[in-house]
């Protein structure tokens, strides 16, 4: 997607270790009329009448799910990473290694909310190991649903999340690969 890569070009940076700060419009400060914009390139992507629920992970990645679940009338779930008072019965739970906090966390899902056939589209906003995705495709599995597809607006393809998923077959896409980041440098996957 060109207008996001630009907004990466133009509003991001690069801080020591890789890490891609563009939390000026995805995931910190929020621009929910943009995130409607990816929400249509997904639309163009995945075919919703093969989707029940929009399936995110906390906490960053809830905006751009919210906006597409909005966008297309469909439910949206997202796994927490500590268990609250509020959550009762079963629970599915993954571990995950989270890149951002640097340990094991446990995404954790009530089996409320999704159920065996339910047909799950996995949004996210950034993947770097595919350590999340990995931890809520799980929980699709536990679950006994069914996996229609994972959308992530920005892949850090040289940490190789994505090219394992695309190397299993999913339906995996994101909308703007970077292959090289650096401070003052990104380089995306399409212009090596």
């Amino acid at each position: 997607m060109e207008k996001l890569k630009q907004r990466i070009l133009n509003e991001g940076t690069v801080l020591p270790g890789s890490i891609i700060k563009i939390d000026g419009f995805l995931n910190h400060r929020v621009d929910c009329a943009f995130l409607g914009e990816i929400a249509d390139e997904f639309a163009r992507i995945f075919d919703l009448s093969q989707v029940d629920v929009i399936l995110t992970a906390e906490a960053s990645g809830i905006p751009l799910a919210a906006v597409c679940a909005f966008k297309w009338g469909k439910p949206m779930i997202f796994a927490k990473k500590a268990k609250s008072d509020n959550i009762e019965g079963g629970l599915y739970k993954s571990e995950i290694m989270s890149y951002t906090y640097k340990k094991v966390v446990t995404l954790i899902l009530s089996k409320q909310w999704l159920t065996p056939g339910t047909r799950v589209l996995i949004i996210d906003d950034f993947m770097a190991r595919g350590e999340a995705v990995r931890g809520l495709c799980e929980l699709v599995e536990e679950a006994g649903a069914s996996l229609s597809g994972i959308g992530i607006a920005v892949e850090k393809g040289f940490q190789g999340g994505g090219d394992r998923l695309r190397q299993m077959g999913l339906n995996y896409h994101a909308l703007a690969v970077i292959e090289k980041a650096e401070p003052g440098i990104i380089i995306f996957r399409d212009e090596e």
